[in-house]
């Protein structure tokens, strides 16, 4: 059995009124974040320790001020006095920087949100696990880039990872973790984003404003431009790899554009069980938030009967090629998709502030993979010192490829 995402209950009691379940919220002003905050404000089955946010301080500090926590932290160091002097009068500890956004991972909490986008959320993530509770991992960086390490501590201190992400979260609804033999393959559904239908010269005249425009989902730029390349779905496939004990030719990708079924698990007997919903990031957060047991949220439901028909297809690899990027990725091991997603990360980056185009994403990305064959291959347990320079040596050499490609606008 998989015991980092053991079902068994015996060590994580429900949140109770009686006995409330405290929680840190790393990334509280993101998406993910303001959903989860939305869910225990006023609830009495749950107590706030920490927040944190990079660099929205106006929102940390309405946060602050609606949940009461006892310690806050704020990414970028020149903020500190704003949310510091904000903050007195609650007394409500302060701290700025990385080295406080692990503090607030390392605070005293029975459950942690991990929604720091990025590379950025790995240390505090880490923080977390290493105490041996809760933790729910909604950015998939973490386990991306570092799946060996975080996986390694979580089962040397007993921490349970629970996935957020509507893909990961619906598997482990239906996944048989007492006989995982049983199952003949995991299917991770996608949307397709909003290029689904469009041909190249389309996607390369597509502009940021254009492809942040998720069909269904109400989600961050970077998260948004990724669903827009199917790089999600494939950084996806790398996390469901370390989540369930599966091989990597086990998991499959499906085009499904109604975001309806969230993902399946197909077994041997030819039995195919599927978590549904509405495309409402609330759900799988509810369902991290408050297992083993549920949480009543007010999310609309499902009308079947007006949704009249599912449709589904299989993805476009010459169109989204960075499905197989991913997918050799994690075949060849080692540091490789630390440089994958730390290359989409500046790639992203680069496409956003207009330096680069919309198909140049995952050239980039291919282009620094290739490059990075010092990364390539091994089967050890990486540490984070190694992680942090893959990281960082990825994105200087993705930087270095995107200054030789024409921007967008200086195009014929």
């Amino acid at each position: 059995m998989n015991r980092i995402l053991d079902p068994l209950t015996a060590h994580h009691p429900a949140a109770s009124p009686e006995s409330p379940r405290r929680v840190t919220i790393l990334g509280a002003t993101g998406s993910v974040g303001q959903s989860t905050i939305s869910l225990v404000a006023g609830n009495p089955n749950y107590v706030v320790e920490a927040l944190t946010a990079q660099s929205n301080a106006d929102k940390l500090i309405e946060q602050a001020n609606l949940l009461r926590p006892n310690f806050v932290a704020i990414g970028d160091e020149r903020l500190y006095d704003k949310v510091k002097s904000a903050l007195a009068p609650l007394g409500i500890a302060v701290g700025a920087g990385p080295s406080a956004m692990v503090e607030a991972a390392d605070r005293p909490s029975d459950w942690v949100m991990g929604a720091i986008v990025g590379i950025a959320g790995l240390a505090p993530i880490l923080a977390a696990v290493r105490r041996g509770v809760i933790v729910a991992i909604a950015n998939k960086e973490p386990l991306v880039s570092a799946g060996p390490l975080v996986l390694a501590e979580a089962r040397r201190t007993g921490a349970t990872l629970l996935p957020v992400d509507s893909e990961h979260n619906a598997i482990f609804q239906v996944f048989d973790f007492d006989r995982p033999e049983s199952i003949e393959k995991i299917i991770l559904t996608a949307s397709g984003g909003p290029y689904r239908t469009a041909d190249r010269s389309e996607m390369a005249a597509a502009t940021p404003a254009e492809a942040v425009r998720h069909p269904n989902w109400s989600m961050g730029a970077k998260i948004s431009i990724d669903s827009a390349t199917l790089m999600n779905k494939g950084l996806e496939l790398i996390e469901a790899a370390r989540l369930f004990p599966l091989a990597e030719h086990q998991i499959e990708v499906l085009i499904h554009p109604q975001s309806v079924i969230h993902s399946m698990v197909a077994y041997v007997d030819g039995s195919f069980l599927a978590q549904l919903g509405t495309p409402d990031m609330r759900t799988p957060i509810a369902y991290s938030l408050a297992w083993p047991d549920r949480l009543l949220v007010d999310a609309n439901r499902l009308d079947l009967a007006k949704l009249g028909s599912l449709t589904f297809e299989q993805p476009d690899h010459d169109r989204f090629p960075a499905l197989n990027l991913a997918r050799a990725a994690l075949q060849r091991g080692g540091l490789c998709p630390c440089v994958l997603n730390a290359a989409n990360e500046a790639a992203v980056e680069g496409f956003l502030e207009g330096r680069i185009g919309f198909l140049d994403i995952v050239e980039t990305v291919a282009q620094t993979v290739a490059a990075s064959d010092n990364f390539i291959g091994g089967d050890s347990i990486p540490s984070l010192e190694s992680i942090e320079f893959a990281d960082l040596d990825a994105r200087r050499i993705a930087k270095t490829i995107m200054a030789r490609m024409t921007p967008p606008g200086q195009r014929a």
